[in-house]
């Protein structure tokens, strides 16, 4: 057992080797518990909802019962969690009378979806009966389950990952490789923001008008509308399923640059959970020639269609730009987040 991080001692590595390896696997465990712990504790504290009858807010988390971790099995990681959670929530009523109450979540683990987690709200017993706790029930309780599904997000995200698992080996299209350290995975961020910055590192504008087209794709992820629209614009998420280094600024006229700095734009409109519409390049178009890209998130029961349009795409891109987006949006984020379509 050894220390993980200099002068923080929550952060405990533990390697193991397995005697059966005859490939030479290298197989590792990190553990994520005290972390985890602090997340979900400040995921939760603090939470509140509200109505015509008053106000909720989860005032204490008093049990976070469980572990977590990742493991990398021959260069594949997997992600480990289970959580016994209790909270309590107070409640004030528009005529100025206090409620207590309780919250538990026995079953946050990796083998269950979050449309399937427990979550159970109660009014203490001594406390006369109040419209406060349906609204707990209901609002309350989806803004709980939406808290616990971004600390799963969180938990894959890569500055997690830049500190849990330096010298783990990691998959990629052509085999492994292994993660770069965080102080590494910083340098390249600083020197991507430096390069967005400069105008040295932009193609030289031709005056030429080009021939462009149109066209769009459909994909279904396994999760909410919320939660898939969250990463397209969290920097942590997007930095998470492109493996790398990431500028995000997740608001309207925000900019985004990625993939080592070869797609980069702009957001120009958002629609929470509904719709994004951005600018949108590689490096190598023509000087300052952007596609228009729109996301439409659309809500199909326990799955999400996304409907991408693509307008302004260069003629002789067309092709690139679709595979791009099939193997480094699509692919990578059912990879990372576990967003996969069933298999029947």
């Amino acid at each position: 057992m050894a220390k993980w991080g200099e002068g923080d001692p929550r952060w405990i590595v533990e390697e193991r080797a397995d005697a059966t390896n005859v490939n030479n696997w290298h197989w590792t465990e990190r553990d994520a518990t005290n972390w985890s712990s602090d997340k979900l504790k400040s995921l939760l504290l603090g939470l509140n909802v509200e109505n015509e009858e008053g106000t909720c807010e989860v005032t204490e988390v008093s049990k976070v019962e469980g572990e977590a971790s990742i493991n990398n099995r021959k260069g594949k990681l997997i992600f480990f969690y289970e959580w016994n959670l209790k909270a309590t929530w107070t409640g004030k009523s528009k005529t100025g009378v206090n409620y207590k109450g309780t919250i538990e979540v026995p079953n946050l683990s990796d083998e269950n979806d979050m449309e399937d987690l427990d979550i159970s709200v109660s009014l203490n017993k001594d406390e006369p009966d109040t419209p406060l706790t349906s609204l707990m029930k209901t609002k309350g309780a989806e803004k709980i389950r939406e808290a616990l599904g971004s600390y799963v997000g969180f938990l894959k995200t890569v500055v997690f990952l830049a500190e849990f698992t330096q010298g783990m080996i990691l998959p990629t299209a052509n085999g492994v490789a292994k993660l770069q350290s965080s102080s590494q995975s910083k340098a390249k961020v600083d020197r991507t923001q430096i390069s967005s910055s400069g105008g040295s590192s932009a193609p030289i504008s031709t005056g030429v008008k080009i021939p462009t087209c149109k066209f769009s794709m459909r994909e279904t992820f396994l999760t909410s509308p919320p939660e898939l629209y969250r990463v397209f614009l969290n920097q942590e998420m997007v930095q998470a399923f492109t493996h790398g280094p990431a500028t995000v600024d997740g608001e309207r006229g925000g900019k985004f640059r990625l993939l080592e700095g070869n797609v980069f734009g702009e957001f120009t409109e958002l629609i929470p959970d509904e719709k994004i519409v951005m600018k949108w390049r590689y490096n190598t178009w023509p000087c300052e020639h952007y596609a228009t890209i729109t996301l439409s998130f659309l809500d199909r029961s326990s799955e999400t269609e996304l409907k991408v349009e693509c307008r302004g795409v260069p003629d002789s891109e067309e092709e690139q730009t679709r595979e791009g987006w099939k193997r480094y949006y699509f692919g990578a984020i059912k990879q990372t987040f576990g967003f996969g379509a069933r298999l029947f």
